[in-house]
């Protein structure tokens, strides 16, 4: 059942983004938060896993965001490749940005949880990376606005 139901998900997905650029950012954005969440299935310390959990939830919100950006940048400039549209070139740029900033986020989550002892800034590193890639999401869909 699984398989079909990703099948229908991929039709979805094709239908709503397209083949090419914005299919990519958004799909790279659901990678980086994917790797976010595997990082935090190992974390033994309670303290530093509800932390982390909290940023998770934070960063997956920002999930659909992302997703109604691509949807919108499909709509008005199709891609079925990898040309960026002149007009639309800042809010790839900021979704790259945010595709980035996840995957450095979810490696300084990594990085704590290898950490020996107690971490003595918490999750700090973790939460700036974090409040990048949610200004980075802001960022593109400010800029799809205009």
């Amino acid at each position: 059942m699984g398989f079909i139901r990703e099948a229908l998900a991929s039709r979805r997905d094709d239908a709503e983004l397209g083949k090419g650029l914005w299919r990519r950012a958004h799909d790279r954005f659901r990678r980086g938060l994917d790797r976010y969440h595997q990082v935090l299935e190992g974390i033994d310390d309670d303290g530093l896993y509800n932390e982390l959990a909290g940023i998770a939830n934070t960063l997956a919100a920002l999930l659909p965001r992302v997703r109604a950006v691509c949807m919108e940048a499909q709509r008005r400039s199709p891609s079925d490749g990898l040309d960026i549209p002149g007009e639309f070139a800042a809010v790839h740029r900021a979704l790259s940005r945010a595709g980035n900033a996840l995957a450095t986020t979810a490696e300084a989550a990594a990085m704590l949880r290898l950490a020996v002892g107690p971490v003595p800034m918490g999750a700090l590193s973790v939460q700036r990376r974090a409040a990048a890639v949610v200004e980075h999401v802001e960022e593109a869909e400010r800029l799809l606005d205009h």
